[in-house]
């Protein structure tokens, strides 16, 4: 069988699941989106693709192009687009009682203001798309946010002036980063940080995670949330509320959680796409 690799930027990630397609007796076909075009409706020489550009807004255009032709992609232009956009990410999570933190959104600085006032200081501030951490601020008052916004509101684009306002919530040091289909939780990792921001793309070390049935359950609900899929799922503890979820991501980053878990997640998601 011939499975396509669709990427922009070549990473380990994407050269191990290339390496995976292999050892499953499969032959991987490169698709570099930066250096290649798709024609809507034509038979492209696969019938599956797993979707790895880093960019969301190619992610999802690539992936609606190609099933457009037919070809089962693995994740979904549907669950990209609802993973791409951290609002539609929030209301799909809450639409299917999957525990979040509080969240609210405004299209002004003042509708912001009165957002964060109902939420309660210190908030977080995001943008509805990006990844990687960036643009990520945490403001512990009005005086903070007003600096925050501002600054957001004079970039010249319009995703800038959607103003994501989520509760801060102070963890142990740590949050999970989970792997999960709509069917189960493949592995984890404690993402282990003396920043509040613990992304490892940032700096924060990866760490074998104890895998219980709550963090299963609330991995699975999540995925299923978005549409399913091979996903990872950012997840909160709270010290009242237990586990809440922060994102889920469909384009997921995974050399350094198979690094320490000893877990082949790029094996786990070629087989995935093939079975599913």
């Amino acid at each position: 069988m011939r499975v396509a690799v669709v990427y922009d930027r070549l990473r380990a990630e994407e050269k191990a699941i290339m390496r995976a397609v292999e050892e499953l007796g499969h032959k991987p076909v490169r698709l570099h989106l930066n250096s290649t075009h798709l024609s809507l409706g034509m038979a492209v020489g696969f019938s599956i693709a797993l979707e790895r550009a880093t960019s969301g807004i190619k992610a999802y255009s690539s992936a609606a192009a190609l099933e457009a032709s037919g070809v089962k992609v693995v994740n979904s232009s549907q669950v990209i687009a609802n993973c791409y956009n951290k609002l539609v990410t929030t209301a799909k999570l809450l639409e299917s009682g999957v525990p979040a933190p509080r969240t609210a959104i405004a299209f002004s600085l003042e509708g912001a203001y009165k957002a964060a006032e109902e939420v309660g200081y210190p908030v977080v501030v995001k943008p509805v798309n990006g990844s990687w951490g960036r643009l990520v601020s945490l403001a512990q008052d009005e005086e903070e946010l007003r600096t925050i916004l501002e600054h957001r509101e004079a970039i010249p684009s319009p995703f800038y002036r959607i103003h994501y306002i989520q509760e801060f919530i102070r963890k142990p040091g740590r949050d999970i980063r989970a792997f999960a289909t709509e069917d189960r939780l493949v592995t984890a990792v404690y993402r282990v940080a003396a920043h509040w921001i613990t992304n490892t793309a940032r700096g924060a070390r990866a760490e074998k995670a104890e895998l219980t049935s709550e963090l299963e359950e609330i991995a699975v609900k999540a995925a299923r949330a978005v549409g399913g899929g091979f996903l990872g799922v950012d997840i909160a503890e709270d010290s009242e509320r237990g586990l809440l979820v922060l994102e889920v991501n469909s384009v997921t980053e995974f050399r350094n959680a198979a690094r320490v878990t000893g877990v082949d997640i790029a094996k786990e998601i070629v087989e995935y796409a093939i079975g599913a």
